[in-house]
């Protein structure tokens, strides 16, 4: 690659050719994605200063900062210096081919032009640029701001302003008459130059392109070392693989299942494991190692890993004090090599070796950079490849995991079911073994108040209505016990009749009339009917059973004073109950405990009042086996609203 620094010119060139880069460096501020500023000599025209004769452009953006100086030429300075075409016998044909140009573009004045992309020299220019400007303090200030705020260009903007500059050159070459000249043009090398390194930048956004589409390592690296050793014209190219079980410090995990080998890879630091050949009779170095020439704390090691880039023209050469590679690199037929580091995240995976195997080769600067280049990208095909297998084996533990769990889940579900399914069972076959002999103590203590023989003491009848109302009451428990657990047992079936809404509501209230007079609670219906769709169809036995528990709670729960209310009303194929008290309310914490069975909600009254807890979570249940819902709202001291939806059919 040829830094923007190798591409600064300094020499004569005629005023129009001026104006043509002045342009090129305008269009290019328009082509950055920052935004970017454009600083020329129109700013001076104001102020008082000698340089007014000169001409210059300044560009500065985050990806592309440039700057073009031109005087009016001297004599004794019409000359052109340039890294790239330094030879000191062209100045005499820079003079005709400038008086050349102007002859074809018919000017007269020549400019001594500098053009630069170096940082500091920008950074100088612009701070004696600043100093016309101190009298302005907001004006010295930003000239200031970028000074500082200058960084390297980006290198796809660098290339594409080097495709423009060639443009204009092959244009002006074109239309310019035929003369023909006792000598290689000067310009040549500079085109080539130019040429090579869009060529480079073809080959690494090839790489580039690879890498992104592509997540398969084996085939980005075989494709790679294949096309850069065609674009090279080298004999071999290979890469080399520190091995993981012996590493240098600082290198990477390895791709021992690509190319192990129980031979070369257990007990080395490292092999051959990706090369390409330009002919079958370059010997093969696949699975090579230098092992035996370097230990792995060898300095070499630490170059390598910051980066460092060996070039070696002629290994007999270079190695004479080190027989031991020497001998390696002539039995494995190297003549000349190019070494780059592949580090990523300062660990040293490997090496990106190009090999000359006949003859020695002077390894050019943009030869060295194309080769350090090439590395860094395999560097990140690597890295992202690693963490992909990294990603993959945590995403396949964690799928592991969560069938484990899952698993774990559906057997403690199967066994939670199983073990809920017994208990109901043995409720319901408990249920059905106590209730014959309630009925039995219920029928007989009845008939007893009724009908007993000789007359009953006052402590005799008490004795007999408390066994008869506490086997109503123990009767009571084991039907809401018995219906509970064929709910949850799937065993019931809903009895589907067509009835009216408001009657079942009307009956529901009337039931608890007694009981509320005792309790000194006002109960109230308030029915939103309209009597032209008052028929429902569903479960009648259990809509009312759901009525009686929801009354029952509330009365119960409601001091002397208080009041109840039942509402009922259709929206489109709902019906809704509401039942709402007065009463005590209930703790916001303790609403998730409500429907809970054999759950009773500690209260001041919990122990004044019967209960088991069981009638709020089979009303739940029946709700919900008529596919409804039940809310709750409730303030402490203020009473609760219990709403019922049921979908009906009417």
């Amino acid at each position: 690659m040829i830094h923007p620094e190798d591409l600064s010119f300094r020499g004569t060139l005629p005023s129009a050719v001026f104006e043509q880069l002045r342009q090129l460096l305008c269009q290019m501020a328009q082509v950055v994605e920052t935004e970017a500023v454009v600083l020329t000599q129109d700013i001076l025209l104001s102020i008082p200063v000698p340089q007014k004769q000169q001409q210059f452009v300044v560009i500065i953006s985050q990806g592309f900062s440039a700057l073009l100086l031109g005087f009016p030429e001297e004599p004794e300075q019409s000359n052109l210096q340039n890294p790239i075409m330094s030879d000191p016998d062209d100045a005499a044909y820079i003079s005709s081919l400038a008086a050349e140009f102007l002859s074809f573009n018919g000017q007269e004045s020549l400019l001594d032009v500098n053009l630069t992309f170096d940082r500091n020299a920008i950074a100088e220019f612009m701070r004696q640029l600043s100093y016309n400007f101190q009298h302005d303090a907001q004006a010295y200030q930003t000239l200031a701001q970028y000074c500082q705020s200058l960084e390297p260009n980006d290198a796809r903007l660098q290339s594409y302003f080097t495709l423009l500059l060639l443009s204009i050159f092959n244009k002006e070459k074109a239309s310019a008459p035929h003369i023909e000249y006792p000598h290689v043009s000067v310009c040549q090398p500079v085109e080539d130059a130019l040429k090579e390194q869009i060529a480079h930048e073809r080959l690494l956004n090839q790489l580039t392109s690879q890498i992104r589409q592509s997540l398969d390592l084996s085939v980005i690296l075989s494709t790679a070392v294949n096309h850069v050793r065609n674009f090279l014209q080298l004999d071999r190219l290979i890469i080399y693989q520190f091995a993981q079980d012996n590493p240098p410090e600082g290198s990477a995990t390895s791709l021992q299942a690509l190319y192990s080998s129980s031979d070369t890879w257990q007990k080395h630091s490292g092999c051959v494991v990706y090369e390409a050949r330009a002919a079958e009779s370059i010997p093969s170095m696949l699975n090579y190692r230098e092992a035996g020439c370097f230990i792995p704390t060898s300095q070499c090691w630490e170059k390598y890993r910051k980066g460092f880039t060996l070039a070696v023209d002629d290994i007999e050469k270079t190695y004479v004090l080190s027989q031991c590679l020497l001998e390696f690199l002539r039995e494995s037929q190297v003549r000349a090599k190019l070494v780059a580091p592949i580090v990523f995240q300062e660990k040293l995976w490997g090496l990106l070796i190009a090999h000359q195997c006949y003859e020695t080769r002077n390894w050019r600067d943009s030869e060295k950079n194309l080769v350090q280049r090439i590395a860094e990208q395999l560097a990140i095909a690597i890295y992202q490849a690693e963490l992909m297998q990294s990603l993959t084996r945590e995403k396949q533990l964690l799928e592991q995991r969560v069938s484990e769990r899952t698993q774990a889940l559906q057997d403690a579900l199967i066994a939670a079911q199983a073990a809920n399914r017994a208990k109901s069972e043995f409720l319901a076959t408990m249920s059905h073994e106590l209730r014959s002999p309630l009925t039995t103590i219920i029928g007989l203590s009845a008939t007893l108040l009724r009908w007993s023989f000789g007359k009953l003491t006052e402590r005799q009848r008490q004795y007999l209505e408390t066994i008869h109302n506490s086997g109503e009451h123990l009767l009571a428990l084991i039907n809401d016990i018995l219906t509970l657990s064929e709910v949850e047992a799937g065993k019931t079936l809903l009895e589907k009749s067509e009835f009216s809404l408001s009657a079942i509501a009307e009956a529901s209230l009337q039931s608890f009339r007694n009981i509320a007079a005792r309790q000194a609670v006002d109960l109230r219906l308030d029915l939103r009917i309209d009597a032209s769709c008052d028929r429902i169809t569903a479960d009648f036995k259990r809509v009312q059973q759901i009525l009686w528990n929801l009354l029952s709670n509330a009365v119960k729960f409601t001091p002397a004073g208080g009041q109840v209310t039942l509402r009922a009303w259709l929206e489109q194929n709902t019906a809704v109950f509401q039942v709402e008290d007065t009463g005590i309310g209930i703790p916001t914490e303790q609403l998730p405990l409500l429907f809970e069975k054999f759950q009773q909600l500690d209260t001041p009254y919990r122990r004044q009042h019967e209960g088991t807890g069981l009638g709020l979570a089979l009303t739940k249940h029946l709700v919900e086996l008529h596919q409804g819902h039940i809310t709750v709202e409730s303030v402490v001291g203020h009473g609760s609203i219990f709403t019922v939806w049921l979908p009906v059919s009417g």
